[in-house]
C-alpha cells in the first residue's frame, strides 16, 4: 500500500522490516517536533501501532537529540516509570520508532475534577519514582556525560546551555526580558539541592499519557538531563499553566510524602522562572527567524503568553504585585478602507471555503495557523504605531532619556540592567504592562491559549 508523505528514503522501508510486514497507515501527527502514526501488519497478522520520530537535520553535539530521548527511553523501560517501548533506533536516517502507548495527554480537557485529580497524583508519585532512580544503573552517561556538583550547576547548568547555544541570536537580539531573568536567576540560586536526579526537564500535563485515573506513560524526554528534583516540580508549574489540570494544591506536598524527597516551595518557585528562561530564548528566535516549516502562530501565543507568565512569575518570587496597564480600544477605524477589507476577506476564505475542504488534519491545523497570523498581521497594521509611542514613553520616564524607536529604547534599558544602573523591581513592572500589551496586541495567537494563569502552590 503506498501513501503520500515526505519522509526521507529508506524511511519507511525500514519501519516495515523493523516489524516484519507492511505499511498499513503512514499519518503526520499534529505536534511541534515532527512525529507520524504508523501501523504495521506483521506476517501473523498482527498490528503493531507505532509512533515515528524524526530528525531531519541532525547536528552533532545537540544536547536535546532525538538520539538522546531514544536512549533514556530504552534506559527507563525496566524502571518503574512507564514509558513507551523503544521498537528501534536507525542511526543513519535519525529516525526513532516507539509504541503508540495506550492513553491520552489532554488532562486539561477532562471535566470531571476527581479524575483529574487522581491522574495528577498518580503522576507525581511518577515522578517521585524517577527522581529516586540511582543514576550510575541507567547508563546513560553517553548521552548525559554531565553531572552537576555545586548549587549553582544545578540551577544553571541547562541556563548556561541555552545562553552558549543561541549565542549567536542573542549576539544580535536585544530583549531587556531575557536580560533581567538571565540575572535575576543568577542572583537567585537555591540554597541547597537535596540530590542529584535524572529529571524530565520538561513534565506535567501533556508529556504524560492516562487512562481513566492512571499514568500510562510519560513522553518527550528529550530535555532530560541530572539536576535538581525541584526543577521539574518547576516544570510541572509551567506545564500546568499551558494546561490546566485541576490545581496544584497539596500535590507537591504528596511528591514529597511519596518519595522521600523534601519538597521547597521557593525553589519550586525558581525553576518555574528557569523553565521559562529556558524556553523564551529559542521561542524568541523562532518568531524573529521563523522558518515556513514552523507553526509560527503557535510560537507567537508561547512568546507573548509566556512573556506575560514570566514577569508574573519574578514577581511572586519576590514579593511584588504587578498593575495592567489601560489598554486600546480594539474598534476598527473605517479610514482604514481596504487593508482591512482584504483581511477580514482572507480571513473568511481560510475558514470558510478552504479548511472545511481539507481533509488532512496536519494541513488543517496548518490553515488555521495562517488565519491566526493573517489576523496578527491586521492588528499589528492597526495599533502597533501607537504602542511603539507608549513602549518609548515608558521607558523614557523609567530612565529619564528620549530614545528615537522603540528599539534604541529597549537597547537602552537593557543596557541599564547589564550596568546595574537599574534595580529589577521598576524593569520588571516596566517589562510586565509591556508583555499585557504585547499579550492583547496579539490576542488572536493567545487566545490559541486563552485566560492562562499561574496556579498557587501551596
Amino acid at each position: 500500500m503506498e501513501f503520500a508523505h515526505d519522509l526521507p528514503a529508506g524511511v519507511t522501508d525500514w519501519v516495515a522490516g523493523l516489524c516484519e510486514g507492511s505499511i498499513t497507515r503512514l499519518e503526520r501527527h499534529v505536534a511541534r517536533r515532527e512525529a507520524w502514526v504508523v501501523d504495521v501488519r506483521c506476517r501473523n497478522g498482527d498490528v503493531s501501532e507505532g509512533f515515528l520520530r524524526i530528525d531531519r537535520d541532525p547536528q552533532p553535539g545537540n544536547p536535546w537529540s532525538l538520539h538522546k530521548e531514544a536512549r533514556i527511553v530504552a534506559a527507563l523501560g525496566p524502571s518503574p516509570v512507564p514509558v513507551p517501548d523503544l521498537y528501534g533506533w536507525n542511526d543513519d536516517l535519525s529516525c526513532a520508532l516507539f509504541e503508540r502507548a495506550p492513553g491520552r495527554s489532554d488532562l486539561d480537557k477532562v471535566t470531571d475534577s476527581t479524575q483529574q485529580r487522581a491522574v495528577m497524583e498518580d503522576f507525581i508519585r511518577v515522578v517521585g519514582d524517577l527522581h529516586n532512580l540511582e543514576l550510575d544503573a541507567l547508563g546513560l552517561d553517553d548521552v548525559i556525560p554531565t553531572r552537576p556538583k555545586t548549587r549553582e550547576d544545578h540551577a544553571l547548568g541547562e541556563l548556561d546551555l541555552i545562553l552558549g547555544i543561541w549565542a549567536g541570536f542573542l549576539e544580535s537580539y536585544t530583549d531587556p526580558l531575557i536580560t533581567l531573568g538571565v540575572d535575576w536567576l543568577r542572583r537567585n540560586v537555591p540554597k541547597e539541592v537535596s540530590r542529584t536526579s535524572l529529571v524530565q526537564g520538561d513534565t506535567g500535563p501533556v508529556n504524560f499519557l492516562f487512562e481513566a485515573d492512571r499514568v500510562s506513560a510519560v513522553i518527550d524526554w528529550e530535555w532530560g538531563h541530572f539536576g535538581d528534583p525541584m526543577e521539574d516540580l518547576g516544570n510541572i508549574c509551567v506545564r500546568e499553566f499551558w494546561n490546566p489540570s485541576g490545581g496544584l494544591k497539596g500535590i507537591f506536598d504528596l511528591y514529597e510524602r511519596s518519595s522521600g524527597i523534601p519538597y521547597m516551595r521557593e525553589a519550586a518557585q525558581y525553576y518555574r522562572v528557569q523553565q521559562n528562561m529556558r524556553g523564551m530564548i529559542p521561542i524568541h528566535a523562532v518568531t524573529v527567524q521563523a522558518h515556513p516549516r514552523e507553526p509560527i502562530a503557535w510560537y507567537l501565543a508561547y512568546r507573548y503568553v509566556g512573556d506575560r507568565a514570566t514577569c508574573e512569575a519574578i514577581a511572586e518570587a519576590m514579593g511584588i504585585e504587578l498593575e495592567r496597564p489601560a489598554l486600546p480600544e480594539d474598534e476598527t477605524d473605517p479610514a482604514d478602507g481596504g487593508d482591512a477589507i482584504f483581511a477580514a476577506a482572507s480571513q473568511y476564505a481560510l475558514e470558510h471555503d478552504v479548511r472545511p475542504a481539507v481533509g488532512n488534519e496536519f494541513a488543517k491545523s496548518r490553515v488555521s495557523d495562517v488565519v491566526v497570523l493573517v489576523q496578527c498581521m491586521e492588528r499589528r497594521r492597526r495599533f502597533a504605531r501607537d504602542l511603539d509611542a507608549i513602549e518609548r514613553g515608558e521607558i523614557a520616564a523609567l530612565l529619564h532619556t528620549r530614545p528615537a524607536s522603540k528599539l534604541e529604547a529597549f537597547a537602552q534599558l537593557d543596557d541599564a540592567l547589564r550596568e546595574g544602573r537599574i534595580d529589577h523591581e521598576p524593569a520588571l513592572r516596566y517589562l510586565a504592562r509591556r508583555s499585557y500589551r504585547d499579550e492583547w496586541l496579539h490576542a488572536p495567537a493567545a487566545a490559541l491559549y486563552p485566560d492562562r494563569q499561574w496556579s498557587p502552590i501551596d
